[in-house]
């Protein structure tokens, strides 16, 4: 039997299927964890974010339509949870970006790789949020224009213009981790 696709999975849960529903969080919730860390950089404040957009997925299951995909879709209900979120507090960076595990690095290498998260983390905390977001969606997660777009609730031209805003803002920022 072929693995359910996601859209399917939603409609299931829309019936009552919370088996189907718990498939799509085991799907995603490393995902939505990560977006919600990257953009708030409070791992218990993520931690929060990522369900309440489980909660809120689950309360609309009964009225979802696939009209786009279930990821397009799941990015737009976090990105508006980050959003307010944000609006709502600012918060205190207490830790730089999570990285997958390297090969051993040195401790020089370690201390380096810190500095320059460290580095990273705060411009990216320097930006507005709509900036920071759009960062986050593009480089950190991959989306297209197309569906930054439908997450963010804005046209694929604004949010390339919140993309190239925020480059401008970054570069003088970061230009030194980017010379040798």
């Amino acid at each position: 039997m072929p693995t359910p696709s996601d859209e399917d999975l939603m409609l299931a849960a829309g019936r009552g299927d919370l088996n189907a529903f718990e498939q799509l969080v085991l799907r995603h919730q490393a995902e939505a964890w990560r977006v919600a860390y990257r953009f708030t950089g409070d791992a218990a404040e993520a931690e929060d974010l990522a369900q309440e957009s489980f909660l809120r997925i689950l309360d609309a299951a009964p009225r979802y339509r696939p009209t786009a995909t279930f990821r397009t879709y799941f990015y737009r209900v976090l990105t508006r949870l980050c959003l307010d979120h944000r609006r709502k507090k600012r918060p205190i960076l207490a830790e730089p970006f999570l990285d997958a595990a390297d090969d051993a690095p040195s401790p020089s290498q370690q201390a380096s790789q810190a500095e320059r998260k460290a580095v990273i983390q705060a411009a990216l905390d320097a930006l507005s949020p709509d900036y920071r977001m759009a960062v986050v969606l593009r480089y950190f997660e991959g989306l297209s224009g197309a569906e930054m777009a439908e997450a963010m609730g804005r046209s694929v031209k604004a949010v390339e213009r919140l993309l190239a805003r925020a480059k401008a803002a970054l570069e003088p920022q970061l230009r030194h981790l980017l010379e040798p």
